[in-house]
């Protein structure tokens, strides 16, 4: 990131810390108020860094926490320490995972708090006259509320209606909704207003921001079972377009540093990436090898490679396979099997060096015919190609897959919701 990303991204810690913390009057002299902040492009700026860091970095960051909730829940990785006292709980999965569970608790608190800071930078840049620079603002700030309600919606049952004491809940169905609001808002300001150049020089590297707001809505969409409406926004999204969340030797990618870098966390079950036999990789699929390492002397034997083998790898914020497998579904959702199948052999066909982030099966194309057997083998084909991108839980509930191909369907809700809010719902039983 460039200097000026630096000193606005620790000038805006310094006021949500005096903002988090109790109500004294402690005044610095020298750090700029709340108004300043919101007020200031600049400021505005540093808001979405700070956001994208609650967001994406760390052990306690959502993306942490969605990522190793999934893996575990859905069989993708086993457990490697047993006093990892919360994926201890995922790795027994039913009742062993409880609302003390502190992965639970950090995706909870930190996706709220991304939404809430998300929305004060959507109000602010509103007002700006650079409208921009304030589309820029606009967008980023959007991705990662759509992100936040999206991880939320796939996780919980019901989600909450804002920040705040006893807010209401909506069915997570909602939740999806107001993250494609959320996205439809941000695109029509760049529609209005182009993203200027001086923002995106000024902004964190890495996320492309019109093709992920086109791919998260696709994705949002599909989840929300509106196939067409899915199919449309897929076809939007450039395919050989990249979107990633970036790290360097200071802010590091947060599997690599908890989970890879340690082997004491998790690892990858095996070969078959947590898929029953009758759906498990086949020989050769070159995937395996791309989200799996071999260490022939310590075991594990199937270490954790892909997005998550270096201190400084990117992690994408979608895949353009994603949106190819997206559009296989909306299609064969809607009957036209033909070209459902065309759009799955995408993906099987494809070689390593056909993709954007080099991932390729490179196995002989599909000869499915039936809408049962084309929609199993996108199933098969999402967890594989997809794999620890945490969607796959909602994927197991979208095809009707068996609950003993999982640990749980939905999360009960972190004691520190429930202890201050009197409409949190009850549990779920699994």
């Amino acid at each position: 990131m460039k200097k000026i990303k630096y000193i606005i991204q620790s000038t805006f810690l310094l006021v949500v810390i005096s903002l988090a913390g109790c109500k004294k009057d402690f005044v610095n002299p020298n750090a700029p108020t709340t108004d300043q902040v919101f007020s200031s492009a600049r400021g505005l700026v540093g808001v979405n860094i700070g956001n994208q860091r609650t967001y994406a970095l760390g052990g306690a960051s959502v993306v942490y926490g969605t990522t190793t909730a999934n893996a575990f829940t859905t069989n993708e990785v086993i457990l490697m320490n047993s006093g990892n006292t919360a994926e201890f709980q995922f790795s027994k999965g039913g009742a062993s995972v409880d609302a003390t569970n502190t992965v639970l608790a950090n995706i909870w608190t930190n996706a709220n708090k991304v939404i809430y800071d998300a929305n004060s930078v959507i109000t602010a840049a509103a007002n700006l006259n650079d409208k921009a620079y304030a589309s820029g603002l606009i967008a980023h700030a959007s991705i990662l509320k759509a992100l936040a309600l999206g991880n939320l919606s796939m996780l919980w049952e019901k989600v909450p209606v804002g920040i705040g004491a006893n807010v209401s809940f909506v069915d997570r169905m909602t939740g999806y909704s107001n993250a494609i609001a959320t996205i439809d808002n941000a695109l029509a300001s760049i529609n209005a207003n182009a993203i200027s150049a001086s923002y995106s020089s000024d902004a964190v590297s890495g996320i492309d921001y019109i093709n992920t707001l086109y791919a998260l809505k696709a994705r949002y969409l599909l989840f929300s079972g509106k196939n067409a409406e899915a199919l449309t926004a897929a076809n939007l999204v450039d395919l050989t377009k990249k979107s990633t969340f970036n790290y360097d030797a200071v802010s590091t990618n947060p599997i690599f540093t908890v989970a890879t870098a340690t082997n004491n966390v998790y690892q990858p079950i095996d070969s078959t990436l947590g898929l029953p036999s009758a759906l498990a990789p086949t020989a050769g699929d070159g995937r395996i090898t791309f989200y799996t390492s071999i260490n022939a002397t310590i075991a594990p034997r199937f270490r954790i490679n892909g997005f998550w083998n270096a201190t400084t790898a990117a992690i994408p914020v979608y895949l353009p396979s994603e949106i190819i497998l997206i559009k296989a579904e909306a299609y064969a959702r809607t009957s036209d099997l033909s070209s459902a199948l065309t759009e799955l052999n995408k993906i099987i066909t494809k070689t390593a060096a056909a993709d954007p982030f080099k991932i390729g099966a490179g196995l002989a194309a599909s000869t499915a015919s039936t809408s049962d057997a084309i929609l199993t083998e996108i199933y098969k084909n999402r967890c594989i190609e997809l794999y620890m991108s945490g969607l796959k839980l909602e994927d197991t509930r979208r095809f009707a897959r068996a609950n003993t191909e999982k640990k749980r369907n939905f999360f009960p809700y972190p004691f520190k919701e429930r202890d201050g809010n009197v409409n949190t719902p009850a549990d779920p039983t699994f």
